[in-house]
């Protein structure tokens, strides 16, 4: 078996262009410059086998992705009008861009639904999650720390292993209560370490995340594919830009440039190769024909897009 992973999404919250912004980089996109390409919010697939496919996350895009995905799309036995080959899901948090999509896969198909206690917690608070129904979506919660090899619905094998970790980052934006909430570690955010038997080495996908700790560069150490938080180039771009009020920081992504920056913190932790995903519209890294561009590419990472197929 080999790892396979087809990026769904690479944007983060809103998409690129978002709907709502007139900035530089979403004009150019919305225009058709190919050096601004379209990007749905962020979402991965993976399979083992190139049949059954887990979803990590489900954004609001997921429709529209699935659509976007041969590898997606119903392939029924005869006599059958319904069928997907989406056998699993496996949350990373519980924002909106993560979750939103669950209610798009709500047509009776059964596959499994895996998350931690936190993120579990807030669909079981919110009934409109209720349409999914748990005799044929049962909801798995995620150990952290600990492998554990992700199965159907049916409890069939998916012949991928994942291990998943607290992050730090922050409670989902709708459960904040007037102010900064702090950091949040205990489950809130995660990341995942997926593997495959036959695969050389794992892929981890951590598309949020606060601050770098020596926990983290352990766990990112000797991955086959690096999947990371690349939302914003600098802490204050969206005031910068105009486009809100709050840091990189307060929102819990870190920034890429500067001494305590995504590319310095990780420039020495082997990884064969390291991709930026989730990443936000205001980002210039976003333009092809950018210095920022330029600048990641040159530290030895690459920039997520929609539909690029990873293999391990």
């Amino acid at each position: 078996m080999t790892l396979r992973a087809i990026i769904l999404g690479s944007a983060a919250g809103g998409g690129f262009p978002q709907w709502n912004s007139a900035g530089p980089g979403c004009r150019r996109a919305r225009a058709g410059d190919p050096r601004a390409r379209r990007r749905t919010q962020a979402g991965l697939a993976v399979s083992a086998d190139g049949a059954r496919w887990v979803l990590l996350n489900a954004s609001p895009d997921l429709r529209a992705q699935i659509e976007a995905t041969p590898a997606l799309h119903p392939a029924p036995p005869a006599g059958a009008v319904r069928h997907s080959p989406i056998a699993a899901v496996v949350l990373t948090g519980a924002e909106v861009d993560t979750i939103a999509g669950l209610l798009s896969l709500r047509e009776r198909h059964p596959f499994a639904l895996y998350g931690s206690g936190a993120s579990l917690a807030v669909l079981d608070a919110n009934p409109i999650f209720r349409a999914l129904d748990p005799a044929l979506v049962p909801r798995r919660a995620l150990p952290l720390d600990a492998p554990l090899a992700l199965a159907d619905a049916a409890g069939a094998p998916l012949g991928l292993a994942v291990e998943a970790f607290a992050v730090p980052g922050k409670v989902p934006l709708f459960q904040e209560e007037g102010g900064d909430p702090g950091r949040a570690e205990g489950g809130e955010t995660i990341g995942l370490r997926i593997g495959a038997p036959g695969a050389e080495a794992p892929l981890v996908f951590i598309p949020g995340c606060a601050a770098m700790t020596p926990g983290l560069r352990a766990r990112i150490a000797g991955a086959g594919c690096l999947l990371f938080d690349g939302t914003l180039w600098s802490d204050d771009e969206m005031i910068l830009a105009g486009a809100g009020p709050k840091t990189g920081a307060r929102m819990g992504h870190m920034s890429l440039s500067g001494p305590g920056g995504t590319l310095a913190a990780l420039a020495d932790v082997p990884v064969r190769r390291r991709i930026l995903i989730h990443i936000n519209n205001t980002n210039p890294i976003l333009l092809e024909d950018s210095p920022e561009r330029a600048a990641v590419r040159e530290a030895g990472w690459e920039v997520a897009e929609d539909g690029m197929e990873i293999a391990l």
